[in-house]
């Protein structure tokens, strides 16, 4: 069933920097959670608005607020205000055909990043769109609806696994954007098996349903794609040190997100060559099946049109034919007949047209 979206034509003729809400539509209540840890603590609270977030906010610890679902423009513009976002930061919040991007505003980097997973049952490739906030000390994720994607780096910071509770927020930015990026190999490796299932098919018996998966897996990897070069593209900037937001020891972990995203592409490209050489064989298959359906039929054609010609002659108004009123005249006709279809067929043999 086909997702509702708000159309764009809505925010035709209004002022940049007014937020309108462009995606599907939803009806669930927003969810904000709030981490604030240290090297030593750790604290995970739910909290009901904007304004009780902004009040847990201290200078004595790192915070990440992960805002789930951007439906409700009136929050958005209320997290906006509170954390001093430039309005067209919260225009592109609420808009979530963005194409991924860094934005950098002098005190705050915007980020924009697709997630990508395959919805449980269906098998479509399913998209959201995660904004990120990076600010000295704060961290803002802004996400669709609620997901599973930052698990992970939820459970390493309640169990203080790893670098990222001895780090600053920049460090947890690249963590976020890094179990986008590990959501890419996912889907990569799922789309792969995919392709030698389709493979396999394509040996065995191709059929119309075999080319629309084809053109399906196609569809998908160009939205992986999509994703992922602009991705690159400003993760390169980042890990090269053009914003002072970046500390010089993240940036080593932000050129090994840009070497994963890197070798997602030519993962990508690999596969749609794959894809279309399978379309090509898929292709000759059809025509090859095509070709064997004719040959039959015009051998069979071919058989028939001299045993047509000896019925049609004796079946001629002539009362005078040789045969024609005797009983041994008919089963002569007959192994006449037999002995040219078996001729034929033996000559067709002996050529080897099948």
């Amino acid at each position: 069933m086909p997702r509702s979206y708000t159309r764009r034509s809505k925010k035709t003729g209004l002022a940049p920097g007014s937020a309108v809400h462009v995606g599907a539509k939803r009806s669930e209540l927003v969810r904000i959670s709030v981490i604030q840890y240290t090297e030593d603590t750790f604290v995970e609270k739910t909290v009901a608005s904007a304004v009780d977030c902004h009040a847990l906010e201290t200078a004595s610890a790192m915070t990440w607020i992960d805002v789930n679902g951007i439906h409700d423009v009136d929050l958005i513009e209320k997290m906006g205000n509170l954390y001093q976002l430039h309005p067209l930061t919260t225009e592109d919040i609420v808009n979530t055909e963005q194409r991924p991007k860094m934005e950098d505003y002098g005190d705050y980097l915007y980020i924009v990043l697709k997630t990508l997973g395959h919805v449980k049952g269906a098998g479509n490739l399913d998209s959201a769109q995660v904004s990120l906030i990076l600010k000295r000390d704060l961290v803002i994720s802004f996400q669709e609806a609620e997901s599973d994607v930052f698990d992970s780096l939820r459970e390493r910071l309640r169990k203080g696994k790893g670098r990222v509770r001895k780090m600053g927020s920049d460090y947890l930015a690249y963590g976020l954007m890094d179990c986008v990026v590990d959501r890419y190999f996912t889907v990569a490796e799922a789309l792969s098996d995919r392709i030698e299932e389709v493979q396999e098919e394509l040996v065995r018996q191709p059929s119309r349903g075999t080319l629309q998966d084809i053109y399906r897996i196609r569809h998908e990897l160009v939205l992986l794609r999509k994703f992922v070069w602009p991705l690159r593209d400003f993760l390169s900037g980042m890990w090269r040190g053009e914003t002072r937001l970046i500390e010089e020891q993240t940036r080593i972990y932000l050129r090994d997100v840009y070497d994963h995203a890197v070798q997602i592409i030519e993962t990508t490209e690999t596969l749609r060559e794959t894809l279309s050489g399978m379309i090509d064989i898929y292709l000759s298959s059809v025509s090859n099946r095509m070709n064997e359906i004719m040959k039959v039929l015009t051998i069979i054609a071919t058989i028939f049109i001299p045993l047509t010609f000896i019925t049609g002659f004796y079946g001629m108004n002539f009362d005078k034919l040789p045969g024609k009123d005797s009983l041994e005249g008919f089963f002569a006709t007959v192994v006449v007949m037999l002995s040219v279809a078996i001729g034929m067929l033996c000559f067709f043999r002996s050529k080897k047209w099948f």
